[in-house]
């Protein structure tokens, strides 16, 4: 996971389709090309599309990411991973939540499968989610304690990549290390609406404490110029990368 640390900083963007049909969400994808360096596709887009959703990067320089956030029994997400297996999907997620008999069996599954090209990345805690939201689940512990406790349990379980909000970046980073590849939402620039977001950070403020992937949608999808925003973006990953002890030089890869 260490190489994604010399990888250019529009390639650390994370774009979401998060669009009602996937004639747009290729439009979408196509007014970023070359500004971004990951398609992310969720629930919305992949409900209504299928399967054809995740070729939406086939014939792009993005890599494909699509965020399922996989829960059930082990061996039906093994299944789904298995079957994932056959696109060009580049990472997937997980939940932490599900336990590490089922993470185990994901990570297992994408190694097997793909020989590690599938990166599953297991989801610690929501970043729509409050310390006052897990209270009232019955978790104890704040959304930073717990996300880190999550991290533990699937790095355990041989997952290597991560989702977390910037709050919990820089503690699973001293915690888990170089190898770990951490990605992050919850990533608003300067001066953006925070939405329905919690557990929030500038784009610079997350690369600095350790985030490798920054998802960002609504800053990018409704700026007038997206292009205009995806290079301010990728600017703004530069400064933080230039914070970061021990980065690469901003200009690799």
């Amino acid at each position: 996971m260490s190489s994604t640390l010399s990888i250019a900083p529009h390639r650390r963007i994370a774009f979401p389709l998060d669009y009602p049909s996937l004639a747009e969400a290729c439009a979408g994808a196509e007014r970023l090309r070359g500004h971004v360096g990951v398609l992310k596709v969720g629930l919305q887009l992949f409900v209504k599309e299928g399967p054809r959703a995740l070729a939406i990067a086939e014939g792009t320089d993005a890599e494909l990411f699509a965020d399922l956030k996989l829960h059930d029994i082990p061996q039906t997400v093994e299944g789904a991973i298995v079957s994932l297996a056959a696109s060009s999907t580049r990472y997937v997620t997980v939940h932490a939540a599900g336990g590490a008999a089922m993470l185990a069996r994901a990570a297992e599954a994408a190694e097997r499968a793909t020989r590690g090209r599938l990166v599953v990345l297991a989801v610690t805690v929501l970043t729509s989610l409050d310390d006052a939201d897990l209270a009232a689940q019955g978790i104890t512990a704040g959304a930073a304690d717990h996300a880190l406790r999550m991290a533990r349990l699937a790095w355990s379980a041989g997952i290597r990549g991560f989702v977390c909000s910037p709050f919990e970046v820089e503690s699973l980073r001293r915690e888990l290390g170089p190898e770990a590849l951490l990605v992050t939402p919850g990533v608003r620039p300067a001066g953006s609406d925070v939405d329905d977001q919690k557990r929030i950070a500038t784009p610079e403020q997350a690369v600095a404490h350790g985030a490798d992937i920054l998802v960002v949608g609504r800053p990018l999808r409704d700026a007038r110029d997206p292009v205009a925003a995806a290079r301010a973006l990728a600017e703004q990953i530069a400064a933080g990368l230039a914070r970061r002890p021990g980065a690469a030089p901003s200009g690799a890869g």
